[in-house]
């Protein structure tokens, strides 16, 4: 994922002109400018997401499993694409486990602010790709909706 320049987290992407482009084509065009060394194909595609309200815009999501070496060669090359430091801040790795107090990792990542659908798509990448459990992916999803302690319920009152 990615650290947009609003502040929240969302995936790679941008507009695709179907005139001149097909999906991969143009998604590996935005890619290229952003990571430089992926391309996707059709056997890539994942799920397709409406996004209501006055701009409705398609969300077209891609999936691909990397190689630790792959992965590690699109976090430097998105150090040096022409975006970073202006539309995008860096690459987020998503954790994938949870720490034992139910909250640490991927909980908390979950509580973070989302661009569009990217929140759904990667539940959903998680649950379809079975890259966590069911049961702990729905763990993890529950343990976002409770109510969090604020700061000074921790600092143990003010003084």
């Amino acid at each position: 994922m990615q650290m947009r320049f609003d502040g929240l987290l969302g995936f790679p992407g941008g507009f695709v002109d179907r005139r001149y482009w097909s999906l991969e084509d143009g998604l590996n065009r935005v890619l290229g400018l952003g990571l430089g060394c992926v391309r996707l194909t059709e056997a890539d595609y994942l799920c397709s997401h409406l996004t209501e309200g006055p701009h409705r815009v398609v969300a077209h999501f891609y999936a691909r499993q990397l190689t630790l070496e792959e992965l590690h060669t699109i976090e430097i090359s998105a150090v040096h694409s022409r975006d970073h430091g202006m539309e995008v801040m860096g690459m987020v790795r998503v954790p994938l486990y949870t720490q034992k107090d139910r909250m640490g990792g991927l909980p908390n990542f979950l509580a973070n602010s989302f661009v569009g659908t990217a929140k759904f798509q990667l539940l959903f990448a998680l649950k379809i790709l079975n890259m966590v459990p069911e049961e702990k992916l729905a763990e993890a999803v529950a343990a976002t909706q409770r109510p969090k302690k604020s700061a000074l319920d921790h600092s143990g009152g003010a003084g």
